[in-house]
This record gives structure tokens, sequence and C-alpha cells, in this order.
């Protein structure tokens, strides 16, 4: 691009923006916002502490929004009255600078308008993700462990709150499978894209003659549930069984019958939580799991019975969605999208937004192809 064609780009960027604002309705978000800070205020907000912290993080995801919109519209502006002067005076300098703010800006247009595709019916919702070691061995569990604190960086880089709700440790190392919230609008719609089979080929540490290994772990992402979504579990249809904590290599970090497993006899799903202290609160948090597996088991055959497809509600897009390669050379591509980097140190640092991008593109041209 020459300085040429930054009249042009500024006038596309313009067009693409003021459409991100018609989609994304600001004049609606500044409403919800107003009306969600006058929720906040109230005095005896705190008194239910569930509702409180909804009221909190919607205020705080909706501000974020208006925030990054009007950021970048006021950075257009003056992209635009910068090279005016510039062309003006024959500052040279000034119209590179312009350049430089131009690709910047094309690169933070291009992701918000991301945010305009996640339109699906549970997209507005957070997110519960499981996480389970595969095929692999050892391997596969540490594998699994990696790929938590992978998802648990990237919602720090972005300031999301989450909240683990059960860890299983494998014996010699990593984890059996573990379930965890991203406490955030949309969440769901943004990290639905995960959902798969993940595979890892390297040397494994494992092996004491340095073999390559490959082994694999599924991720699932379900959508949380909310009041209006009525998945009633009747007691007849649950059996509850309680055991202790355990932590890495089978240790006790609970004296008390504080884990809860609960079973839901009719589909045979499996839920387990045990880092909360009480036996109480773990059975609270695992029902909130058990019940957005329903919910995601129940979204699944409804999108398969529309399709006129037949699909395994158990997982999503198909196996080995994201391979991470770290043998015999540097590599993560996504199986989908084609999106690849040769930086894996960076990906498994939480350095994901391009492949989730990617991913949210492909799945909106998949469904506009079917």
């Amino acid at each position: 691009m020459t300085a040429a064609d930054y009249p042009e780009q500024l006038k596309t960027l313009d067009a693409t923006l003021r459409n991100i604002e018609n989609v994304l309705d600001v004049d609606k978000l500044r409403r919800d916002k107003a009306d969600l800070e006058e929720q906040a205020s109230a005095p005896d907000l705190w008194d239910d502490q569930a509702r409180a912290q909804e009221v909190n993080s919607r205020l705080s995801y909706i501000s974020g929004d208006i925030d990054r919109i009007e950021r970048l519209r006021s950075r257009l502006d003056d992209a635009g009255l910068l090279l005016e002067m510039a062309e003006a005076e024959g500052d040279q300098a000034s119209v590179g600078e312009v350049g430089d703010e131009l690709v910047a800006l094309a690169k933070a247009v291009e992701e918000l308008e991301v945010r305009t595709l996640l339109s699906g019916e549970y997209d507005s919702r957070e997110a519960l993700v499981a996480i389970r070691a595969g095929a692999g061995g050892v391997d596969a569990a540490d594998f699994a462990e990696t790929l938590m604190r992978m998802y648990l960086r990237w919602a720090e880089r972005h300031g999301y709150p989450t909240e683990v709700y059960d860890t299983s440790y494998a014996e010699e190392a990593g984890l059996k499978s573990a379930t965890f919230a991203v406490k955030v609008p949309y969440a769901f719609g943004t990290l639905s894209v995960e959902s798969g089979t993940h595979r890892l080929v390297r040397i494994s540490p494992f092996d004491n003659q340095g073999r390559r290994q490959t082994s694999f772990a599924s991720v699932e992402v379900m959508p949380v549930v909310e009041q209006t979504d009525h998945i009633e579990i009747p007691e007849n249809e649950l059996r509850v069984d309680v055991y202790r904590s355990s932590g890495p290599g089978g240790q006790s970090v609970n004296t008390t019958d504080s884990a809860v497993r609960l079973t839901h006899i009719p589909t045979g799903i499996v839920v387990t939580c045990q880092n909360e202290k009480s036996q109480l609160q773990n059975k609270a948090s695992a029902m909130r799991v058990l019940q957005a597996r329903l919910l995601e088991r129940k979204r699944q055959e409804e999108e398969a019975k529309l399709a006129g497809l037949k699909q395994d509600t158990t997982g999503s897009w198909g196996d080995q969605m994201r391979s991470y390669v770290l043998h015999p050379y540097q590599m993560v591509k996504d199986l989908r999208t084609e999106q690849e980097t040769g930086n894996p140190s960076s990906v498994f640092d939480g350095d994901i937004d391009e492949f989730i991008e990617a991913g949210i593109r492909w799945r909106k041209q998949t469904e506009k192809a079917g």
C-alpha cells in the first residue's frame, strides 16, 4: 500500500467500522450500560452475590465494547485529519506515520469485526470448558494440563475472570480431566470453535529412550445455563457419590468427603467437582456443569435435526482440529482453517486469538455454505 492508497483505505475502514457500529447497535449498548450502572449502584445489590457478579460482569464487558469502538472511531478520525495536514504541508514523515497507523487500524477493525459474527442463540453466554486426556498415556495427561494452562493464560491476557471447578490429576504427571468456567459474556461464542480433538507431537520427556510421541486431548466448550433455560433434573434421574478430594500423585488434599460425583442416569453423563472446600459448594458447582452438559447436548441435537443430520453429541467440529508439533519442526496448525504459526511456545502461553478468530470466520462460512 502506497501513500496514494491511504485516502481509499481510510474510506474502506470507515465503512467497515460504521457497519460494525450498526450491527453491534452502539446506541443500545449505551442504554444497556446506563441500565446496568443503575443496577450496580443499588444499595441491596450484594444481597444476592450471584446476581451482583452477573451485573458487574456484563457492565464491564459492555463498557469494554463501547470503549473499544469509540477508541477506534477516534483513531480513524485522527488518522484522516493527520493525512490532510501532512499532505497540505508536504510532510512525508507524518504521511509515513499515517501509513503505520492504517496498518494497525486495519488489524484492530478486523478483530472487532469478528465480534459481529457471534450471533448464535447461545453465543452471548459465559463458557464452561472441559479438557480430557486422550490416547498417549502420561504424555496425553501432560498435554491436557498444558491446554488448560493455555486457555487460562488466554483469559488472563484479556482480563477475563475464570473459576476452576474440577481438576482430576493423573498418577505420574498432568491431568486426566479438568473443568473451568470463563465468566464473561460471549465466552461461549468465542471459545466454542476450540471444541474438538487436539494433537501433540514431540519427543516425550517421559520416555527414557527419547522417542517421538503423539498424544491427544479433547476440548469441550459448553454454554453456561441461565434461569430461562428450564433444565430440570428430577432427583430419581441423578446419582450422587461423595469422596475425598485428591491432588497430584493421588495425595489427599482434603480429610473429609467433600468431593462430589454426579451421574445423570438417562444419559450416562458423569460430572465431578472437588475444588471447593465444602460438599455443598462442590455439589452446586457440579450441578451447574451437568446442566451445561445437558444444554449443550440439547443444542447439538437441535442443530443436527435442523441440518437433517445425525451427529455425535459428545464432541464438536470432528477429530484432530489442531496439531501442535514440537519435533522434528516447530508448528501449530489448525486443520480446518489452515491457520498456522511456527511459535508453539507463544501459543501455549495463551496467544491463540488468531486461531480463534480464524475459527469463528470458518464457522460462519461453513454455516453459509450449508
